[in-house]
């Protein structure tokens, strides 16, 4: 089996090999592969690997030995699923690798935008402590979880396991998801409309994939419900929110922070209007990428192609 990556880089940088799938066949890997050169670079592999680079109905048209594409990642819009399905080609994600993960960032953006312990170290650093008069000071409010509202949108894996640790803090759990599960054996919780969640939720947290049906739900209409004070936070895919909408809502004091992970555009555009954005807290894209995760994700991936080789393929989403 020839397997080709197309953009392996994020997922090794120099510190997670390639060895397990390696293993697997004849393998070849790109760090990075623009959509004009997948022809090339793939049209004899059987195998392909991708984890941002489009695979679009005409790209597969032109991949006659193409059998099976193995998304490293758990999202998979990438792909067109369909096109697929009618070419028989099978599709597996990674579902799960980066829950810890993505749990812990969610958690650390809340927190940074809670107490601004970055703000306060610099502050110190250039000499301000030293200069005040009382033993401690703080140049933003610090903000105590206990008590709030935490609103979960999308109840997977993830958005589970955010509850848990929020819960975990002294927080109400509201939860939303399009087909409610039974309820977790830990109390406050509830399960609410999307409409509701937002409009009662102090902090509110995407963990929704991304579909053509969700994409840029989050917008001025569901905003205007939020309260002044509320936080939102996206670990989940940038294009569930209109991030015009969202600028404007920050810029005029409709709610009190935002921090996202991702933008509906990667690498972000310099006219994002978020980065101009007041209280906006952006990282890029960070949710997956520690070494545990990334780890996890390249056995994952091996024990995909291994199950296929079998002709038992696993995490298939087509």
């Amino acid at each position: 089996m020839r397997i080709v990556v197309l953009d392996g880089f994020t997922v090794n940088p120099g510190d997670n090999p390639w060895d397990e799938v390696a293993q697997l066949g004849q393998l070849e890997v790109y760090d990075r592969t623009q959509p004009s050169q997948i022809i090339a670079r793939a049209e004899k592999a059987e195998i392909i690997l991708t984890n941002k680079t489009p695979l679009s109905e005409q790209t597969l048209d032109q991949l006659p030995k193409l059998a099976f594409i193995s998304v490293l990642a758990t999202g998979y819009n990438v792909v067109d699923i369909a096109a697929a399905r009618q070419r028989k080609i099978i599709v597996s994600n990674v579902p799960g690798y980066a829950t810890n993960s993505v749990v812990q960032l969610t958690f650390a953006l809340l927190f940074e935008l809670c107490q601004h312990v970055a703000f306060h170290s610099e502050l110190v650093l250039s000499g301000q402590w030293s200069q005040r008069e009382d033993f401690c000071f703080w140049d933003t409010p610090q903000i105590e979880l206990a008590g709030q509202k935490m609103g979960i949108i999308g109840y997977g894996q993830i958005g589970s396991r955010v509850a848990e640790v929020a819960h975990a803090l002294g927080m109400e759990v509201l939860a939303y998801n399009p087909s409610p599960k039974a309820a977790p054996p830990y109390q406050p919780f509830a399960w609410l409309s999307l409409e509701e969640v937002f409009s009662q939720a102090d902090v509110v947290s995407l963990h929704c994939p991304l579909k053509r049906e969700n994409e840029q739900f989050v917008n001025r209409a569901l905003l205007q419900r939020m309260k002044r004070h509320a936080i939102l936070i996206n670990t989940a895919r940038g294009s569930l929110i209109n991030e015009e909408d969202l600028a404007w809502a920050l810029d005029e004091g409709l709610i009190g922070a935002a921090a996202v992970d991702v933008v509906s555009r990667e690498p972000i555009d310099p006219g994002n209007p978020l980065l101009k954005a007041r209280n906006c807290l952006i990282t890029p894209h960070i949710g997956w990428a520690s070494l545990a995760a990334r780890q996890r994700l390249m056995r994952m991936t091996a024990e995909n192609i291994a199950a296929f080789t079998a002709g038992q393929p696993i995490n298939v989403v087509n």
